[in-house]
């Protein structure tokens, strides 16, 4: 009977030890095949360039301005009637030098033409309705359409001649 029980102990020490406790560990296999890097597709994103970033030198605009000439020099005396224009009528929505409820008009003569300037000035109504570079300015600044001020073809070409001097 003693040499049972040992029989037994030792067979319950082997079975305990062979099934529990230990973690197979999974062996790598070897492959004559060449692994191939994995190559990730990158797609490139389009830069999506805000309205009022765009430069387009091209449009003229929807309105009565058809054609404008700029001389060489600022005129000084009609740049200072236009800043004071400026200052009573587009400041509500519009800053200098940062977008606010509007564009900031320094630098606008180098993405936009006189005549879209002036037009937009003068007509903006019909701007946002017609022209793609409105309408899209027009969403981008949270559908707030601008206000027509009723300006005269004169005002608005002192307005365009002060923002001339603005860089």
């Amino acid at each position: 009977m003693r040499t049972s029980l040992k029989l037994m102990t030792v067979l319950f020490a082997i079975a305990l030890i062979g099934c529990g406790g230990k973690e197979e560990k999974k062996k790598e296999s070897f492959s004559y095949e060449k692994k191939t890097p994995k190559t990730e597709t990158t797609t490139k994103k389009e830069e999506v360039v805000p309205a009022s970033k765009k430069v387009d030198l091209t449009n003229k605009g929807v309105g009565p301005i058809t054609s404008v000439t700029l001389d060489a020099e600022i005129n000084q005396t009609m740049a200072d009637q236009g800043s004071e224009i400026y200052k009573k009528m587009c400041t509500a929505c519009h800053r200098v030098d940062k977008k606010f409820i509007g564009p900031a008009p320094t630098g606008i003569l180098e993405r936009r033409t006189p005549e879209w300037v002036m037009n937009m000035i003068l007509a903006p109504e019909k701007m946002v309705k017609e022209d793609p570079l409105a309408k899209e300015l027009l969403m981008e600044f949270n559908g707030s359409p601008m206000a027509n001020q009723n300006l005269t073809e004169e005002e608005a070409r002192a307005v365009l001649e002060y923002f001339r001097t603005l860089k």
